[in-house]
């Protein structure tokens, strides 16, 4: 399965987090990237993994990138990852045992969310279909997140994915600002949200809310400093988005 099998990675300075990332791809005999102009040393990092093929290409959007590292994958399988994704031990060894039906198009992975290297009891991140047929999804912007559009049997793998990204925290906020903007334009005008979305949109509850719900039904709070920086990133990115969606409002620029 794993000669069949195409990791994709999508990159723009990810010195901190590709070089655990690759580690876990050895098995690989070839790695698409997709790389926006990194300047921090990622591409030096990957010219040091034989397996890496780099294409560079203008980032868009995420949706974008991801759909054109598709077309240059080969094999019947891709193994699609952001660069702080980090492939479980036990998640190697299933792949290496799937034997996969005919009407299996796709396997989905739940991750385990990590702070500087410390896995949590839980977290927000929803499980993600990362294994899937050549040819058979593509990608989709919704807000500032990309969703991958597939229709067909999907299967839940056993073993999960870390979810480990280290980059600073001052990145982490300016990227915050960016993706509120994307995500108010998304929840203001979409016709169908789902239920977190359409408490997201009426803005003032959903800081407080994702700050409880982490804490205490994530068990976050059992966690130490590590979850309590998680936490507190929750509440400043929903409350980032809380922000914009009521200057829009007050400004005229969006839904009541």
């Amino acid at each position: 399965m794993l000669d069949q099998v195409t990791p994709l990675l999508i990159t723009y300075n990810e010195a901190c987090n590709i070089e655990r990332t690759l580690g876990k791809l050895a098995w690989a005999r070839r790695i698409v990237v997709i790389d926006s102009g990194s300047t921090d040393g990622t591409l030096e990092i990957l010219a040091g993994c034989a397996q890496a093929e780099v294409a560079h290409r203008p980032f868009g959007d995420f949706a974008s990138q991801c759909n054109f590292g598709l077309t240059l994958v080969t094999t019947t399988w891709v193994l699609s990852l952001d660069a702080d994704y980090v492939l479980s031990d036990e998640l190697i060894e299933e792949l290496t045992t799937l034997h996969p039906s005919a009407n299996t198009i796709g396997y989905r992975a739940d991750f385990i969310y990590c702070i500087q290297g410390r896995a949590l009891h839980g977290s927000l991140y929803p499980p993600r279909v990362v294994l899937f047929r050549t040819g058979s999804a593509t990608y989709a912007q919704a807000g500032h997140a990309h969703r991958l559009e597939i229709s067909g049997s999907v299967q839940d793998l056993r073993g999960r994915l870390y979810h480990d990204d280290r980059k600073p925290l001052a990145r982490w906020l300016a990227s915050q600002r960016a993706y509120a903007e994307d995500e108010a334009a998304y929840l203001l005008n979409g016709a169908r949200l789902n239920r977190a979305d359409r408490l997201r949109r009426m803005a003032w509850p959903a800081p407080l809310a994702a700050l409880f719900y982490v804490l205490f039904v994530k068990r976050c709070i059992l966690d130490g400093w590590p979850g309590w920086y998680y936490a507190l990133q929750r509440l400043i990115a929903e409350g980032l988005l809380a922000l914009e969606i009521i200057d829009r409002r007050l400004s005229g620029g969006g839904k009541r």
